[in-house]
């Protein structure tokens, strides 16, 4: 019983609570699954792209190991999220869509400013 006298009832703040959390694993998942893009298409390219696993040079093995982990991550969460939420995706759509779009505008961006993933300058 609660200090009224009547019995708990979750009120709003839970089920906010339980909505962010949602929405927050919906957003990371978005990042994830959009971080699995490029080292996808680096490993099928047979390109050099960046990885926490091997470096500047990590070549398409280690694009395509980091690719999986991301998306293997990203679709964990996408599973853990579903237990808990209605058939549709309702708001958590545009949280994933949100996700997917914060890391695509970050990495066309960086990529633009920083050329991490560019040849070195000089002739070619």
């Amino acid at each position: 019983m609660s200090a009224s006298g009547h019995g708990a009832i979750p009120g709003p703040g839970l089920a906010w609570c339980v909505m962010t959390r949602r929405r927050l694993r919906s957003f990371a998942a978005g990042l994830l699954i959009a971080n699995s893009a490029p080292h996808l298409a680096t490993a099928a390219s047979g390109r050099r792209h960046l990885t926490p696993l091997a470096g500047r040079d990590s070549g398409p093995v280690a694009n395509g190991v980091w690719a999986g982990i991301n998306l293997a991550a990203g679709v964990l969460l996408l599973r853990s999220r579903h237990r808990e939420s209605p058939a549709r995706w309702d708001g958590d759509l545009v949280a994933f869509e949100a996700g997917y779009l914060a890391f695509a505008l970050w990495m066309a961006g960086s990529e633009a400013a920083l050329r991490v993933n560019w040849e070195a300058a000089g002739p070619q």
